[in-house]
């Protein structure tokens, strides 16, 4: 079968595409793909079977990430959660898999990785192995909005955002300059807090303007300082909780609860069918236990690479532990250029 290569920022198929597949997701959306350009050069591109003068009716995403540091590789799609195939038939992803597979062979790529969220089972996905898996949480926004407040754990969930309200907590969203300049005040204070390096601060103002109101940055309050943050995307009526920071210092005032509260209320007003919580590591008991919390469905994700290596799941970014205790001490000015460093080479 033959296979086309396109532009995704060219060739307005691909969004028509995204606006209706039933597996779409923020990461298909061309706003991310623009994002990933801008912030780190990676050119996104798509496979189909669709000729150029038809209504595009499949296609798999993906970019090549050169990196000396980390190697060169096609993933389907940096940094993203995850990233389903979009197809109609079975025949279809095995023509566009065979192509992905064939990508690779044009240079000494190192692999090419796979990103579904559903399972794949081995027939569909001949040459590809999974590599690392992930916890992956979902909540159902169908439910009456009461429904859902009960479906979380009374302790944990409902009364640390009874306990928000009762201390007066403000919360405030938008996607400002300033809220998003607040938002990642506490990114720097929580990546330190994990020994990691923040993301530049260019990759949130791009998403910013890529994604434009999709995007929501949610800030709590508490006497006027911003105490937590977090960030959100839409697309296709799913809503992606991506990413989350706090000062430690006012855990205790509910402030992560009640703004993940707020945002699924907002959401679910606007007609959202699903509130995606993200991927966790498997190995983070602490994290899948708190989304456990919310009432959402755990499934577990798995990634595919078309060449087996002997590595660790570290492989997929996490840095080692000396570099942990050296992000763990580097004052805000390096750890900020350690992230402008090391994010270009990860995906």
């Amino acid at each position: 079968m033959t296979l086309y290569c396109i532009n995704p920022l060219e060739d307005s198929r691909w969004e028509e595409l995204v606006q209706t597949h039933e597996d779409a997701s923020v990461f298909h959306a061309t706003a991310w793909m623009r994002a990933l350009h801008s912030s780190y050069g990676y050119e996104s591109r798509v496979l189909t079977t669709s000729k150029p003068a038809e209504p595009l009716q499949n296609g798999i995403p993906f970019c090549r990430v050169t990196s000396w540091l980390t190697g060169s590789r096609i993933v389907s799609l940096p940094f993203a959660d995850h990233c389903q195939p979009l197809v109609s038939s079975p025949g279809d992803q095995d023509s566009l898999l065979e192509g992905l597979k064939n990508e690779g062979k044009e240079k000494p790529w190192k692999y090419a990785e796979l990103r579904p969220v559903k399972p794949m089972i081995a027939s569909e996905i001949e040459g590809f192995h999974p590599t690392a898996s992930y916890a992956f949480h979902t909540l159902d926004m169908g439910l009456e909005e009461e429904a859902i407040l009960r479906s979380f754990h009374r302790n944990q969930i409902q009364q640390k955002i009874k306990k928000a309200t009762k201390v007066g907590l403000q919360i405030e969203h938008g996607n400002s300059p300033e809220l998003l300049g607040e938002f990642y005040r506490l990114l720097l204070i929580t990546r330190r807090r994990h020994q990691l390096p923040p993301q530049p601060r260019i990759w949130f103002e791009n998403l910013a303007e890529a994604f434009r109101d999709a995007l929501v940055v949610w800030v709590a309050r508490h006497e006027g300082k911003a105490i937590a943050s977090i960030l959100t995307l839409a697309s296709n009526r799913t809503v992606v909780y991506k990413y989350g920071c706090s000062d430690p210092e006012f855990h205790n005032l509910g402030g992560m609860q009640a703004l993940m509260w707020a945002a699924i209320q907002y959401s679910k007003a606007r007609q959202a069918r699903l509130f995606d919580f993200g991927r966790s590591d498997l190995g983070n008991d602490g994290l899948i236990t708190y989304k456990n919390q919310w009432g959402t469905e755990f499934t577990t994700v798995h990634y595919y690479r078309n060449r087996v290596q002997k590595e660790s799941q570290t492989s997929h970014g996490a840095p080692s532990g000396l570099a942990k205790k050296l992000f763990a001490t580097m004052p805000d000015s390096c750890l900020v250029a350690a992230g402008r460093l090391l994010y270009r080479h990860m995906g």
